[in-house]
């Protein structure tokens, strides 16, 4: 029988990210990101379906493991193999494992996040196919009762600029609640303890209390370096003390964690489910109290983010305890369709991949989800013309 819908191409491309900014361990004046695009044969609106979708930020481009290893795998499989059931539709989850074929367990590095941006354009294609929002086919797809139409946001900055004046920090964080946002993340570790603290304080007369404001150490400290940084911030009552070391360290979580009584976040590094049972096991979490970030774009999709809640949820965790790392639309949906607990926003860094749509507006630390079928990327102008050069 003829397949009903059918990948006629797959394309793939690096874009570079306009950041040159610093957190505790790298600057991104150097960092690119894979576009993808994932072209059918089914017409619609006078024109090819297509899939797109982007390796999450923060990373590299993955071209080499896509367009050598994955792609091929799609593309020389029977169309059939990668549908669902009903064959109205390509199934995530036989993408995925198509994608993976002769591919040994473990090493859940580059490419989880080569997977992740040919299983993401699978969704966005699905609901572009039934003219929706991902977060609505997320929530069907997972039986959810349906998506959250709004949800509760922080803006992501506070990075350390090149030459930054005193004042730099404060006019950005001023910006972002010009915007309508409450709540923010400032980065911490790339300098010493005093200076940084000179910096909380500073987020402070913008942020107006330390329940508003996360800091990030982006897995910089040694357990000595984390143990200090945290009796020296428990006194603010901060909302989270974000990756304080390596975040394959669980034993360094788990004693920083019996040190700190505030909320800890952390698994934006962590790839795989199983990579996250251990957390939930040896990481020294607390339910009801700290932040899990694993972020959908960097490890291999919605499918493997959803075996992640099962884990957490299985060992008493709740699912609002999750606030993925991400910063842009697609996590904005899955945050939605999973029914988590916020999502982070870059509403003026990682262009033009940070951020949410052109339409979108922030009221009272909240943002509501976009309408948009799809991701909605053909909502946000900057990065529709990156795609459209792409397709070109």
């Amino acid at each position: 029988m003829e397949s009903a819908l059918k990948i006629t191409r797959i394309i793939e491309a690096p874009i570079a990210l306009r950041s040159n900014i610093s957190n505790a361990y790298v600057n991104f004046s150097q960092h690119t990101v894979s576009l993808l695009a994932v072209v059918t044969d089914q017409i619609l609106n006078g024109k090819p379906l297509v899939g797109l979708s982007f390796n999450s930020i923060g990373r590299y481009a993955q071209s080499d493991i896509i367009n050598k290893r994955m792609a091929p795998r799609l593309l020389q499989v029977s169309p059939d193999a990668l549908l669902t059931e009903c064959g109205s539709r390509i199934s995530p989850e036989k993408v995925l494992a198509c994608a993976l074929k002769n591919e040994k367990p473990g090493g859940h590095g580059d490419r989880a996040m080569a997977a992740s941006a040919l299983e993401m354009a699978i969704w966005d294609l699905n609901a572009k196919l039934h003219d929706e929002p991902v977060s609505v086919t997320i929530a069907r797809h997972f039986d959810r009762p349906g998506r959250d139409e709004q949800v509760a946001v922080y803006a992501a900055g506070g990075y350390y600029y090149d030459g930054e004046a005193s004042t730099k920090l404060i006019d950005e964080l001023k910006h972002y609640q010009q915007m309508g946002f409450t709540r923010y993340k400032i980065k911490i570790g790339g300098a010493d303890l005093a200076s940084d603290l000179k910096r909380i304080d500073a987020a402070l007369t913008v942020a107006g209390t330390a329940s508003n404001l996360a800091v990030d150490a982006n897995g910089r400290f040694d357990l000595q370096t984390a143990l200090e940084y945290g009796r020296a911030l428990e006194p603010y009552g901060l909302m989270w003390f974000e990756e304080a070391g390596d975040p394959l360290d669980l034993e360094l979580n788990a004693a920083l964690s019996e040190a700190y009584g505030g909320a800890l976040a952390t698994g934006e590094n962590l790839f795989s489910h199983q990579d996250v049972k251990n957390l939930a096991l040896f990481g020294g979490c607390r339910p009801g109290k700290d932040v899990f970030q694993m972020d959908p774009g960097l490890s291999y999709g919605m499918t493997e983010y959803n075996r992640m809640l099962d884990v957490l949820e299985s060992r008493g965790f709740n699912r609002r305890q999750c606030y993925p790392h991400s910063g842009q639309l697609m996590g904005l949906h899955a945050v939605s369709g999973f029914g988590l607990g916020g999502s982070e926003a870059y509403p003026g860094i990682f262009q033009p991949l940070g951020g949410f749509c052109d339409d979108s507006r922030f009221a009272d630390g909240f943002v509501r989800v976009p309408d948009h079928p799809g991701f909605g990327f053909e909502y946000k102008n900057a990065l529709l013309q990156a795609f459209q050069q792409l397709l070109a």
